[in-house]
């Protein structure tokens, strides 16, 4: 069991219920945010991982249902990425790597994350959905890094699903949304089926993602502007990806 002193999970529930409240207003759960905070203090892998994933399913019940209410989610786009990556999500939360083997991954999906955040916006492009078959292969191998690395996988799917003009922006975030959503379950019962263990600070980080979640979700689905929360948050996971690179 992890213990952490009273002050550092008040400032480790601050930290996150900011994460929430900036992901989530832009269509994302917040696992990579997450894993930043986590590995900022210093947290280890063992504990990272499936706190991640449990906060990101309360931040993504959050999205999932604002987009959802606001008409932008399309389930026929959604179950072909989804059929395989549920699977595929549990069998690579149930997989442990060593410790730095995890580090340079998760160093790799924040780096990713950074310069996600960085790109420049673009106008929608009248969409074109995948084929069934590229679409079950590219969920699956999303599902598997989702849950290897601790992640919903929506920072990966919301920019292909925009970059290759498979959906529009608003209706991408709302798919993406579901995805973390079933993906952070799957993943997450993979993780406790291998380790039997749920880490004892979920229920005090819960409450904060799910404050921070609820008021980010909230205003990300009627008009709030993006730009600089992006830039921001480019800059906090690229702080984290060089500090579990190089340390």
């Amino acid at each position: 069991m992890l213990h952490v002193s009273a002050e550092n999970l008040v400032l480790l529930s601050a930290a996150v219920m900011v994460v929430a409240f900036l992901y989530s207003s832009v269509g994302h759960a917040g696992a990579s945010g997450y894993i930043a905070v986590m590995a900022l203090a210093g947290l280890s892998p063992a504990f990272i991982k499936p706190t991640a994933l449990a906060l990101n399913i309360l931040v993504a019940c959050l999205s999932s249902w604002q987009f959802y209410r606001a008409g932008h989610f399309s389930w026929r786009l959604l179950w072909p990425f989804a059929a395989l990556g549920m699977p595929l999500a549990f069998l690579g939360g149930a997989l442990h790597l060593p410790v730095r083997w995890f580090n340079v991954l998760l160093g790799a999906v924040l780096l990713y994350s950074a310069a996600r955040f960085l790109l420049p916006a673009t106008a929608d492009a009248e969409p074109r959905e995948p084929g069934l078959p590229v679409a079950l292969a590219v969920g699956a191998g999303l599902g598997f890094v989702s849950g290897l690395a601790g992640v919903g996988g929506g920072i990966f799917l919301t920019p292909l699903l925009i970059m290759m003009r498979w959906a529009r922006t608003k209706t991408a975030s709302a798919v993406s949304a579901v995805f973390i959503l079933l993906n952070s379950i799957a993943g997450l019962a993979g993780t406790v089926a291998s380790t039997g263990l749920l880490p004892s600070l979920t229920m005090p980080l819960g409450l904060a993602v799910v404050i921070g979640g609820g008021a980010g979700s909230y205003l990300g689905s009627h008009r709030f502007s993006v730009p600089v929360i992006k830039r921001l948050l480019a800059g906090v996971l690229a702080i984290a990806a060089v500090k579990l690179v190089f340390t």
